[in-house]
C-alpha cells in the first residue's frame, strides 16, 4: 500500500480514503477516485500547484489525453489548454523515486512530437524541469520556472 511522501511542491488537502486494503485519492479533474499510486501522487500535486499557484485553471486541464506515435497508443500524464483551445503545456510525471533521465526527456519529446506544444513539464516530484519549445527554429532551451497561466498566451 501506497504511504505518500513530502514532495518538493506546496501541500495540498487532498481527499484520500481507504477501501479494501487499498488507497485512493479524490482527482477533481475526473471528478472521480483514484488508486494512489506515487505517480497519482506527483500528478495530483502538480494539479493543484498549477492551480491555486500559477492560476492554469482546471477546466481547461485534460489528465492523460490519448494520441496516437508511429501507430501506437499513448497517453499524456497532463496537457493544459489556453482559452481558446490550443494546448500550451504538456506535463509527464514519474513517481518521486524514479530517476528523471535523458530517457523521460525523449518520451516527451516523442510525445511533443505529436502535440507540438510550446512548454514542457518532467516531473518526478522531488525535481523538476521547464523546457521551451521553439518549432521555427526547432530548438528548445531549459527554463527556470513554468510561466503563469496569464502569461503564457
Amino acid at each position: 500500500m501506497f504511504s505518500p511522501t513530502p514532495l518538493n511542491l506546496p501541500p495540498f488537502k487532498a481527499k484520500i480514503s481507504k477501501k479494501n486494503n487499498a488507497v485512493y485519492i479524490f482527482d477533481e479533474l475526473r471528478k472521480k477516485e483514484l488508486v494512489l499510486t506515487p505517480e497519482e501522487w506527483v500528478r495530483q500535486h502538480w494539479i493543484n500547484y498549477l492551480a491555486l499557484v500559477k492560476n492554469y485553471p482546471k477546466s481547461l486541464m485534460n489528465i492523460e489525453g490519448g494520441m496516437k506515435l508511429n501507430s501506437l497508443q499513448r497517453r499524456s500524464d497532463l496537457l493544459i489548454y489556453n482559452s481558446v483551445g490550443n494546448k500550451v503545456v504538456l506535463a509527464e510525471f514519474k513517481a518521486p523515486t524514479i530517476k528523471i533521465t535523458q530517457k523521460v526527456f525523449e518520451q516527451i519529446a516523442n510525445y511533443n512530437t505529436v502535440h507540438r506544444i510550446p512548454y514542457l513539464l518532467v516531473s518526478n516530484g522531488i525535481n523538476h524541469y521547464y523546457c521551451k519549445i521553439d518549432f521555427e527554429n526547432k530548438s528548445y532551451q531549459f527554463i527556470e520556472d513554468l510561466p503563469n497561466y496569464n502569461e503564457i498566451g
